[in-house]
């Protein structure tokens, strides 16, 4: 089959692979769509993976062609999205239902071979979220995993219906973000980016879209929030900018959500969490029952979810992708990758 594999570092490779035999209760899916996450970036290009070489992509969808226990043979021919976290099921976090804090966890596309191919083998029926719609994209399937990421923040925020927010980062996590929150009843949702392309289309979304190097990003919240600030602030952007402002664009008694991977430690005013009685929390990717929830809000939020696929590419063109997420002018928001043009 081919695929794209990393070898290491900065080495992307178009190639072919041979595909084993499934055993045990693995499952064999044909890809069909595999999107690029912000987490594949360093990945490529600074922190590596943990084995060499590897396919990576763990935002995917397919159908399945086989299975090892003949009892899952009902399976076969039927679209679904991967849950890609494999965990030990032993640790004290697995054994209360919390995988996303698994101390021995595998993880396909970053610890084992994912989606960045024609084929990719499954370890069992329990990652597989199908679809009860026909006519449900691959690529709206393959948002699925990064939409999760979204609720999960969300819900951690115990954002409610009235609420004013401000998302820091129109990235795709961002987007989908201000798409849950507006799904919860959010009332004004604001998103703060430099890239006017991103913006154009957050405006497109019903949110209130912000340059900070136009305009004040404090000034513009207050100002329409008669001078309290925002009830929830959701930091998607990964940038150490968002730190010290966070706490002052927050209402008293507002909620912070800290939803992106920081590489390092920033500066945060601690001051104001406390003169404020601020709640700060921290999102890991989600639960194996909000992974469910989001799958079947697909087809109520597929031609939302299609607006932030701002660009898809072939499998045999994909080591392209991260030039143009690197290029502002390409306006790229998500980027979902085909796997079946090859």
């Amino acid at each position: 089959m081919k695929a794209m594999r990393l070898h290491k570092i900065g080495d992307f490779k178009y190639e072919d692979v041979e595909l084993r035999d499934i055993k045990d209760d693995e499952i064999l899916m044909k890809v069909e769509a595999c999107g690029i996450c912000g987490s594949d970036i360093p990945r490529v290009f600074e922190l590596g993976a943990h084995t060499f070489p590897i396919t990576i992509g763990h935002e995917f969808s397919g159908v399945i062609v086989d299975t090892a226990r003949q009892e899952d043979k009902d399976i076969i021919g039927k679209k679904a999205s991967v849950f890609p976290l494999i965990p030990c099921r032993q640790c004290e976090s697995c054994e209360t239902g919390h995988y996303a804090q698994c101390t021995n966890y595998n993880y396909l596309g970053s610890r084992c071979d994912g989606g960045f191919a024609q084929y990719c083998i499954i370890p069992s029926k329990w990652h597989l979220i199908f679809s009860e719609n026909k006519d449900v994209t691959s690529e709206a399937l393959a948002m699925v995993e990064p939409a999760t990421v979204a609720q999960h923040a969300v819900r951690r925020a115990e954002v409610t219906a009235g609420d004013n927010v401000l998302i820091f980062g129109a990235g795709p996590i961002g987007m989908l973000c201000g798409i849950m929150l507006k799904h919860a009843g959010a009332s004004k949702i604001f998103i703060s980016d430099v890239v006017e392309k991103r913006l154009e289309i957050a405006e497109e979304l019903g949110f209130i879209p912000v340059n900070p190097e136009k305009e004040n990003l404090e000034k513009v919240v207050k100002d329409a929030t008669n001078g309290e600030g925002c009830d929830a602030f959701f930091e998607c952007s990964g940038a150490a900018v968002p730190a010290m402002q966070m706490t002052d664009i927050t209402r008293v008694r507002g909620k912070i959500c800290i939803v992106s991977v920081h590489k390092k430690p920033h500066e945060v005013n601690l001051r104001e969490v406390n003169f404020k009685e601020q709640t700060v929390v921290g999102t890991r990717v989600y639960t194996k029952e909000e992974f469910g929830r989001a799958a079947e809000l697909t087809k109520e939020l597929e031609t939302e979810l299609e607006k932030i696929v701002t660009h898809v590419v072939p499998l045999k063109e994909s080591d392209k992708v991260f030039d143009m997420i690197a290029d502002p002018e390409c306006g790229t928001i998500k980027i979902v990758v085909d796997c079946e043009n090859v």
